[in-house]
């Protein structure tokens, strides 16, 4: 008996081996031919935050409010719809462009940063499509967290909200737990920054740093060369020796960094005392309000529940279709691939915000 159900064990493990390798196949397939149909890499979801509200208020509704006063209310409200509704049809017949008197818009995003603020890439997508709809008497707002990262990285997203600045969108922007350093970049460009009151902000500093085996492997007669074209093409390094030349010109180039940082802060929040602030250290909310990195202290939520009342809010994001492997959790031994051919340039030019 015991034979028995060891070959069936075995039979079922190779039946099922072959089941996920021809799905596999499929999935590659069908993939390629998506994509030699010329078809997107994502798409846009969106989600009317106010229709979310009304449903969460009628299931507390249900529980609470007497059902005969429920019914009445409900009524009520069907009625008015009804006289919206043929309201709106005269003023179409009339020739009114509804569009242009549409009520306030809301569309809100989300920021959540890493080191290499990967959310750049949906980020993008995002703001290109709400700028089709968006007009300046409606807003934007980002729901921003990140404690920074990448110097170039945390530019590119900086940049990408720069395309709402240019359109004369307000662009509101919430941090409700940390917004420091390339954050507090992305932070700054806001028409009216609200955070939390132990929210986290500022950071507006520059670090770099790098191990150095030099001496560990002059001491096993271990010599490195590295040739370079172009005297500051590489400064300090992880395995060469590293001079004060080096370290002067790295320092230099940090301090640079540093300027561009402030100048960028102080340009789009011209009430903050900048000398003051930009020397790495940072502020919870509160303080963060004398110093005048914020305009108001709220959370994301409150500003959204009160927005809800006054006009339309859609929450807008782009989701990434994923591919078969990646569904599957094949693309591990990729992304490792991917992260041990890149530490190498990574480690010894990469600056970080901090």
């Amino acid at each position: 008996m015991l034979e028995f159900f060891a070959e069936y064990g075995l039979f079922l493990a190779k039946a099922v081996t072959i089941v996920i390798a021809i799905i596999v196949v499929i999935g590659a397939a069908v993939q390629l031919g998506a994509k030699n149909k010329g078809e997107s890499d994502g798409h846009i979801e969106v989600k009317h935050l106010n229709v979310e509200l009304d449903e969460m208020t009628d299931s507390l509704k249900e529980a609470i409010v007497d059902k005969a006063l429920l019914k009445k209310e409900r009524k009520d409200e069907k009625k008015k719809a009804k006289a919206e509704a043929k309201a709106n049809a005269k003023q179409v017949k009339k020739g009114v462009d509804l569009e242009k008197e549409h009520k306030k818009r809301v569309f809100v995003l989300d920021f959540d940063g890493d080191i290499k603020a990967s959310d750049v890439e949906p980020m993008r997508e995002e703001i290109t499509a709400i700028l089709t709809m968006a007009t300046e008497q409606d807003e934007i707002m980002l729901r921003l967290e990140s404690g920074g990262g990448m110097v170039h990285s945390y530019g590119l997203a900086s940049s990408q909200l720069l395309r709402i600045k240019d359109r004369k969108i307000p662009l509101i922007i919430s941090v409700d737990r940390v917004a420091a350093s390339g954050g507090y970049m992305m932070a700054c460009l806001a028409d009216k920054l609200i955070a939390a009151p132990f929210a986290v902000l500022g950071s507006i500093g520059v670090v770099a740093q790098i191990p150095n085996f030099h001496r560990l492997l002059k001491k096993h007669d271990v010599d490195i060369e590295m040739l370079t074209a172009g005297e500051y093409k590489r400064t300090l390094t992880m395995f060469g020796e590293n001079t004060d030349k080096d370290r002067e010109k790295f320092v230099e180039d940090l301090e640079d960094t540093h300027e561009l940082f402030k100048e960028f802060v102080a340009e789009h929040r011209p009430k903050v005392n900048i000398e003051e602030v930009a020397n790495g250290e940072v502020w919870f909310g509160r303080r963060a309000m004398d110093k005048a990195l914020i305009d108001e202290i709220s959370t994301s939520d409150e500003y959204l529940l009160n927005a809800c009342n006054e006009g339309d809010v859609y929450h807008i994001s782009y989701v990434e279709r994923k591919s078969l492997p990646e569904r599957f959790g094949l693309s591990v031994s990729a992304s490792v691939d991917r992260l041990l051919l890149t530490w190498w340039d990574r480690i010894q030019k990469t600056r970080y915000f901090s």
